[in-house]
């Protein structure tokens, strides 16, 4: 049986566009998972350290037959692939992708939780994750990711991306 998992991508360093479409072939490309749905692009206002240039996001939903650990792991994998530092918190990135859910699955280990911390504090996350599924319910707050949405008190400002919003 396959479970539902959805991802968070950023980019803001070099061609963000193409770099988020490259990690979505990646994980596509990855076998025992399939990427059912993307959102649009986003171009995002940095959140926590904020003297850099603006990101690209997007979230994908995914089916598959790996464990939360192996979907974990492969994020990993792209982001190392393609050149992903971690040189300051919350700092610019060529790439990051985010285990954002994972069916109902609460998991708090020192590497890894599920759901993600902060999503419901993100605008740049809650949008993308509005447009996939706006009824998925996230376990701990009981709550739909629109109604968490509509709650949001993250002010970053979030917009549709106005360049090409397809890969090439």
């Amino acid at each position: 049986m396959k479970t539902t998992a959805y991802i968070g991508i950023g980019s803001n360093v070099g061609d963000k566009v193409k770099n988020c479409w490259e990690a979505i072939r990646q994980l596509q490309a990855t076998p025992g998972i399939e990427v059912s749905k993307t959102s649009s692009l986003y171009y995002t206002e940095p959140v926590g350290y904020e003297n850099q240039d603006w990101f690209i996001n997007c979230a994908v939903e995914i089916k598959t037959s790996l464990s939360p650990r192996e979907v974990f792991l492969r994020c990993k994998e792209i982001e190392k692939g393609m050149g992903r530092t971690y040189l300051i918190p919350w700092g610019p990135r060529i790439i990051d992708l985010d285990l954002l859910f994972y069916n109902d699955l609460i998991l708090k280990e020192a590497d890894l939780e599920i759901p993600h911390p902060r999503l419901h504090e993100r605008g740049f996350v809650l949008i993308p994750l509005a447009e996939l599924n706006p009824t998925w319910i996230h376990p701990i707050f009981k709550k739909t990711v629109l109604e968490l949405r509509q709650e949001l008190k993250d002010f970053h400002e979030v917009k549709p991306y106005q360049g090409k919003n397809m890969a090439s």
